[in-house]
């Protein structure tokens, strides 16, 4: 079996957030593929319930201190560290005063989308994927999950293209019930195009819609995992129509063993060093 190290960017890890499909996932699938021999590192925001004095969070000043250019506008990236000792696993944070200091994570008090969210995703996805450079911890494979992750592949293929830090990385995703009716700021288009989206990247993005987002992630991902029986029965048939290593819907006893047949199936036997 091939082993590998295996990047996960979650929108939510237990028990830094409420219990979620989503928060269960993140926690105790990099716990079971850590277990299986493979080296793991963990990603997700630090939205502004995760209590930092009570997770003893601290900052990585060696990761933190670049700025990312979102908008034209300069937005710190801070990186902090926690850790799960029941699983002996580390979690990252990515953290930004302006995006992640509110009271809600999506919707602001008036339960209204906060209309900066595709900033706030665009600053995710960029973030971690800087993170993991500055780390020098080059991952075999990335497993991201939740729609406030799904631009990390855009950032793969697009602005990370030439790079050769990310070169024959291979990407998953996981598909959840997360589905939101509002569509996202349509200026995302102008700020795509200033982190080198193609036209072909705009036109499967039209819409700036939950279906478009994850649609498009699903077109630049390898493989699918249903890992809810309430995802949305179009994004399956899409994966499935687009020839998609896809894992359907499963107890976790069944799931993550699958998964980790489809990192071996993904990464090689042979993974390199």
């Amino acid at each position: 079996m091939a082993k590998g190290r295996i990047l996960y960017i979650n929108q939510g890890i237990m028990p830094y957030t409420p219990e979620t499909e989503g928060s269960y996932f993140g926690r105790y699938l990099p716990a079971f593929i850590q277990e299986q021999g493979r080296e793991i590192r963990t990603f997700m925001p630090r939205f502004n319930y995760v209590n930092e004095r009570k997770n003893q969070l601290h900052e990585v000043i060696r990761l933190s201190g670049m700025n990312l250019i979102i908008n034209n506008c300069d937005h710190q990236l801070i990186i902090k560290v926690g850790s799960i000792s029941a699983a002996r696993m580390q979690v990252y944070f990515i953290d930004n005063e302006e995006y992640f200091t509110r009271r809600e994570t999506e919707t602001d008090e008036n339960k209204e989308f906060y209309d900066d969210n595709d900033e706030r995703i665009l600053f995710y996805g960029r973030g971690a994927l800087e993170a993991v450079r500055k780390l020098s911890w080059q991952p075999h494979l990335i497993h991201f999950s939740g729609w406030f992750s799904a631009m990390v592949p855009f950032y793969i293929r697009r602005m990370n293209k030439e790079n050769p830090f990310f070169s024959g990385t291979k990407i998953v995703l996981s598909l959840f019930g997360d589905e939101f009716s509002e569509p996202l700021n349509p200026l995302m288009e102008k700020k795509l195009k200033a982190d080198g989206a193609t036209a072909k990247d705009l036109r499967m993005y039209d819409g700036y819609n939950y279906m478009s987002l994850m649609k498009t992630a699903i077109t630049y991902s390898h493989g699918i995992v249903i890992a809810s029986p309430n995802v949305n029965p179009e994004l399956v048939a899409y994966a499935k129509e687009n020839k998609k290593h896809v894992l359907d819907y499963a107890p976790k006893e069944q799931l993550y063993p699958a998964i980790n047949k489809l990192y071996d199936t993904l990464i090689g036997n042979n993974p390199s060093n």
